[in-house]
Formats: C-alpha cells, structure tokens, sequence
C-alpha cells in the first residue's frame, strides 16, 4: 500500500514551527502568555539542579519509583518546550541526557516486578502508564530533535522510543488493538512517535490498528467509544482522562495530515466530547459516575489540553469562561490563543443547562440526563439511564443523584480507590470496588432480592441497556423517563425524573417515580445515599443501641451496618408520607417525601432501614457514608417521592429558619398513559405535575388532558406543571404553569 509521506521539520506534534515564533513574540510582552512562561521557566530551572534520576522500576502506582518516572517525563516536556521559546542549549541538554539514561535503562528492563496481568508495563506496572509516558517523551523529544547529533538521535531512539512503540503496539496487540481508553493512550502515543520519527506505517497502524483491518486503532475508538452527542461509553470520569490521548493525537494529525480533517470527523466528535466533558461536571466537579474518583474537576490537565485545542479550533468565548477557572495556560499555540482571549477579556459565561447525552454509538443505548435549575451552584439532578460502561461501569441502571447549593446532597459513591496512595492497595482499585462501590445497593436505585443488576455479570451488563421513553425541557422543568427489564429475569421498571422550579414558592424540588411490576412477590430495595446528618423523620425508629450487624451478607449489603429500622405502619394511614430530613455542609435543609401505600402500612409490607457503610471492612478502605432505604415486600410497587431543599443552619451567626419541610401530601394518579403528581404544601397551596407516557411521538402541540378529582387538566408536549391549584382552570388559554 501506498503511505503519505511525514512532515520533515520538527516540532510537527502539537506545536508547530508558526506556533513557535507567535510564543517567542507572546513571552515578550506582558499578560497571561507571559506570566504562564514566567511560572513554568522558573520549575524548569528548578529542574535543573536536581540530578537526574532514572530509577529501576519497583512500585505500584503512587509508589517513588512510579511517581519519579511520571515526574520525569513531565519535567522533559517542559524543558523541551523552554527549549523550543529561549532557545538556550542547557535545556534541550538536559532532555537529551534523560533520554539517553532511558536509552541505557529501557532495553535491560524485564516486565515490571509489580505488573497488572491485565495490561503489563515495564516501566510502570501497567502498560498504560507506559503509553502516557510515550505521549509525553515523544513530545519532548520532538522539542529537542534539532538540537541532537544523528548519533544522539539513533542511541535515543533505538534504546528508548522505537522500543517502548513496539513495546505498546506488536508485543502488546490485545491492549493496541482495543477499543478502551487503554487502546486510546496507547495508539496516540505510537502514532504521534511515528510523525516525529517518519514511520508512516505507524501512524496507519494507529489510526486502523495492527494489520490495518479497522477492527480497532484510534478511527474505531472515535467510532464506537463516543455517543453523538460527545458522551464517552465509559462515563465523564474516563472521559475526561481518554481526552488527553483523543485531543493530542488529534493535534498532531491537523498539523501533519490536514487532509484528513480529523476534528471535523463524526460530526465533530472530538470537539463535542470536550464540550460535554465540561458540562458533567458541577460547581467544577465532574460527576461521580462509576468507576470515578469524585475529587476530579474541569481543571485537570486533560480538560486543560481539550478547552485549549477547541478553542484554538472554534474561538467560541464562552470557552474562556472555563479556561479562567482552569487557571492555567499552555505553553502552546492553542494556549497562547486562550491567553490572547482572556487578555482582551473576550469570556463570556460558559452556559450550564438542562441537557440529554444520548449514549451508544449510534445514540440508542440510553442516555445521561442532567437537568438543571439556575446558575452553577443550583440545583441539579443527574439520571443515569445509560449502558454498561465496559469494564469501569457499575451495576446501577436507572440510578440518581442531586446537587444544590454548590454539595453533592443525594450522592454517587464513585470507586473504592485511593488513586496512587500505595499503602491502600498500590493505589490501585481496592477490592471493595467489586464487592461494594459497584453493586446495585451502593447507588440510588432499585435492587430486588438483595441481587444487583445483571447478577454483577459484566458480560450479560454489557449486552443490555435502559431504554430512554423521553426527555423534555422547558424554563421551569425539565423531566424525563426511561425503562429497563432485563436487569432482573422477571422484575421490569421505569423511573420518571423531574427538576421542577415553582416560581411562585420560590422552590426548586425534584420528583421521582419509580414503577416495577413482576410475575410474583419481590423484595423491593429503593435507598437513598446521603450526604449530611440526619435531622428528623416523621415516624419512629428503632435504632441499635449496643450492638450493629450486617445488613446481609453479599452483593454488597455485607458492608452496611444496619443503625435502625423503622416499621412504616406507624404512619397516619389517612396520609401515608414518610418524611426523612438531613442537614448537609452546606447550611441547607433536604428532606424526601416518599408516598406510602395505605394497604401497606395496614399490612405493615413497608419498612424504612438506616444504615452505614463499614461493616465486614476489616482495613477500613470504605468512606463512612449513610443511607435509608425504602424497603417494600410486594408483586407490583410504584415509589413516588419529593426532595425537597428548604431552610437555612447558620452556626456562626446562631440561627434556624426553615427546617421543616412544606411538604403536606403526595397524591399519586394513573390514568392510562397519562400520570400526575399532586403535592400539598403545608399552607394547603397544592400544585399538579401533568404527564404524557404516550410511547407516540409527542410533540410540544401534542394536547392531553387528565382528570383528577372531577377536575379536568389540559396540557400541551409530555409534562406541565399546574399550580397553584386554586388558579388551575379547565379552558387551555388559562392553565398557568
């Protein structure tokens, strides 16, 4: 086959000779350019007078052989790009003195003493570090290029480069071959090693995979990995880690192989998937969705290299509002564009709304819905109804959580892992990730029998996914519904989620609606993980003074301790509403409402359970974290329950305001497709919240009408909300939202 031929001059990665001389003119004159220079110049020299150190590797991740490697090639990228702007030989000799010891070092190096079977490194003990620490050395090496002797550059390529290529790619064919963010690091790090050291084949096998077939390499991973609206298969915590390799390699490309109009590829995929990757995030924090650390934000490095690259693609404004967070410019062309941008304070704020993150490649697997209500810091509800996620997902179909006030109220646990803190399992994935963190029980939503979705089977996980009903969305509420029967052999259920502002109470509230139906009786599970102290409930509790047990003993209920039980039967059996409230750290109130079968309470079917995680955790790895959950003996079972965020705590200035909650009663109405909510305040002003399960298309003139209560309500699209009732009339024209 015929290969195009490389670019000749260097750097030709992500920098580029026009960049270069655009920098050199940037770092002259005052402003964040400079001031990005300035900072980084003084850690490179710094650098320099530390000697340098190439250690045998020995540690897992977190340990000081693992952290000197990374350390190292961070310090050669940024002395090589110092290189690159002062020109100065003392910094392109020392990378080239690194590379050299790399060149000594890498050939002698059995695989690492500590190596994961799953992807084994030599460097590092897993191959994926490897590949991070190509993407980096390539471009530090390609910062230096002109700078070395052609004896120079054949001992550092021959020693280090081509052998941690080949390493990566024909020695390690499963992982290259691989559509997974492993697959990703490491076809960008053999394709960008091959445009610098002109190895056109590399490139191909990059972009096509080892024997060119298109069954994986970098152009199926943009295929299959990536929704159409940008949402990464793996959640927005990987997501944000596979940009880095995505948007750099995708550089390189532009620079190298414009022809092949990489950015403009699936409909610009690239840059939506950096677009999104910001938008799953809240008050900077990227959503805690399976197998996340929830400590990341939209100011990692990553999301720095990925707002940098957009916006030096599309000088969209609104971009620089994020950048301004990220507080940190790129010695970059792109960067320097950023700084240019924030310097004529061309920001514009970047716009947080309500939206729907179709998963699947081709955007039928489900999908992500976060919905949200004013700024930054206000409410949001996020609805996981995507699929599996591979290996890094969780078994939590149809799974919730809920923000305010800048916190994490209704909370997602994330991973059970210290990342690169080695005394906790290497800094690997403890194994209470497996038998805690991804089990049904750990999230905010339905487990039968004490069984987790799927069984905990990831290959039958990955063959299903929840089915999305609909989503809509307008000013004061956002809703949506979706559905799932293949998690359990015989249970099937559906949740409706909605963010809905009542303007006129100057309250934000969420609603929830789960319906499971069966072929026999089921133990029906529903908790609610929570972060704050418990408050109050409505109905007596029955805790355990002197002594805890376990909740169960597997799929995860062997790690709650059970603190109380509570017999829902002691509940007014004219309005049934159990009522549990938290304070969270943030000065705010929350409590749920949760609707109680009035037969159940009779029968005393409905039970609420306290617990905290703990229990069977004898190196206490698991976060002290509490939950209730709603538990109900029954064949068919709909939950209908409120959140409801009210008051203020002010330990400060020693006040209370508002800390019971307003809501008096849930009415719950089925009626054919059409559903409604009817919610009375403790002022008796009662609000209904209309909705149109039609499985047609439903259109914002599609018109419905519902009867509650010899009250007819006509509404337009999927969902209105009426209110206050006492306003409500029954002609369209006057119906008030």
């Amino acid at each position: 086959m015929s290969l195009p031929a490389m670019a000749a001059k260097h750097p030709n990665l992500v920098i580029n000779q026009q960049d270069v001389a655009d920098m050199k003119q940037a770092i002259a004159q005052p402003g964040a350019f400079q001031d990005a220079f300035n900072a980084t110049l003084e850690r490179v020299d710094q650098g320099l007078t530390q000697t340098i150190e190439v250690p045998v590797p020995q540690d897992a991740g977190g340990g000081y052989t693992h952290e000197k490697h990374k350390s190292n090639y961070q310090q050669m990228y940024d002395t090589g790009i110092i290189y690159q702007l002062t020109g100065e030989q003392k910094y392109a000799q020392y990378v080239k003195n690194m590379l050299l010891q790399y060149a000594k070092l890498y050939p002698t190096l059995p695989l690492h003493p500590k190596r994961k079977s799953s992807n084994e490194g030599k460097l590092f003990w897993q191959g994926l570090n490897e590949a991070v620490w190509l993407v980096h050395t390539i471009q530090a090496y390609d910062f230096i290029y002109d700078a070395l002797t052609p004896a120079e550059r054949n001992s550092i390529e021959t020693g280090a480069i081509i052998p941690v290529a080949l390493f990566l790619s024909e020695q390690s064919p499963r992982t290259f071959n691989k559509v997974h963010n492993h697959g990703t690091w490491a076809t960008a790090a053999v394709g960008m090693s091959g445009y610098v050291l002109d190895k056109p084949l590399w490139v191909e096998r990059a972009l096509y995979d080892l024997n060119l077939a298109k069954k994986g390499g970098f152009m199926r991973q943009l295929d299959e990995l990536f929704s159409p609206d940008g949402y990464y298969n793996e959640g927005p915590y990987y997501q944000r880690y596979a940009l880095m390799p995505f948007v750099t390699f995708a550089k390189a490309i532009e620079q190298n192989e414009p022809q092949r109009k990489i950015f403009q590829y699936r409909d610009g995929i690239l840059l939506k998937a950096i677009t999104s990757s910001v938008e799953l995030s809240y008050n900077k924090l990227l959503f805690p969705l399976n197998d996340a650390i929830n400590s990341k934000g939209i100011d990692t490095i990553e999301l720095v290299h990925g707002i940098a690259i957009a916006y030096g693609q599309n000088p969209d404004p609104r971009l620089l509002d994020i950048a301004q967070q990220q507080d940190n410019i790129l010695l970059t062309g792109d960067g320097l564009k950023v700084a240019q941008g924030l310097d004529k304070q061309l920001r514009q704020p970047y716009p947080f709304v309500s939206s729907l993150y179709r998963d699947g490649q081709q955007g039928d697997h489900g999908a992500l819905v976060v919905m949200r209500q004013g700024g930054k810091t206000d409410q949001a509800m996020v609805f996981k109804a995507t699929a599996q996620g591979l290996g890094h997902g969780h078994f939590d179909k149809l799974t919730w959580q809920f923000y305010d006030k800048g916190n994490e109220i209704v909370s997602d646990y994330g991973a059970a892992r210290f990342l690169n803190i080695e005394a906790k399992f290497g800094g690997g994935y403890l194994p209470e990730n497996n038998s805690w963190a991804k089990q049904t029980i750990a999230h905010n939503t339905l487990v039968v029998d004490e069984q987790s979705h799927f069984n905990g089977k990831l290959k039958t996980a990955n063959q299903h996914h929840p089915k999305l009903a609909f989503y809509a969305s307008q000013q004061d509420l956002t809703i949506a519904s979706a559905s799932i029967d293949t998690a359990y052999d015989d249970v099937a259920f559906a949740r409706t989620l909605a963010l809905v502002n009542i303007k006129q109470r100057n309250a934000v509230i969420g609603i929830d609606i789960m319906r499971v139906s069966a072929n026999k009786p089921h133990q029906y599970d529903l908790p609610v993980h929570y972060q704050g102290q418990l408050i109050d409930t409505n109905f007596e509790r029955q805790a355990s003074l002197n002594q805890l047990s376990a909740l169960g003993q597997h799929n995860g209920y062997q790690h709650l301790w059970l603190l109380a039980t509570a017999n829902l039967a002691t509940l007014n059996t004219v309005n049934p509403l159990a009522k549990v409230t938290w304070l969270n750290d943030n000065g705010r109130f929350y409590t749920l409402s949760t609707l109680v079968n009035a037969n159940s309470v009779q029968n005393s079917r409905e039970k609420m359970l306290f617990t905290q995680l703990g229990a069977n955790d004898p190196n206490m790895n698991l976060r002290q974290q509490q939950a209730f959950i709603h538990r109900v003996n029954a064949t068919n079972h709909t939950f209908v329950s409120v959140i409801e965020p009210h008051g203020e705590y002010n330990p400060s200035k020693e006040y209370t305001l508002g800390a019971t909650s307003m809501v008096a009663e849930l009415t719950h109405h089925q009626q054919a497709e059409l559903e409604a909510i009817e919610i009375r305040f403790s002022d008796d002003q009662q609000y209904l919240l209309a909705i149109n399960h039609s499985s047609d298309t439903v259109t914002e003139r599609t018109q419905s009408v519902i009867n509650i209560n010899g009250q007819q309500y006509q509404f337009n699209g999927r969902a209105q909300l009426f209110g206050p009732i006492s306003t409500i009339q029954t002609n369209e024209s006057n119906n008030s939202k």
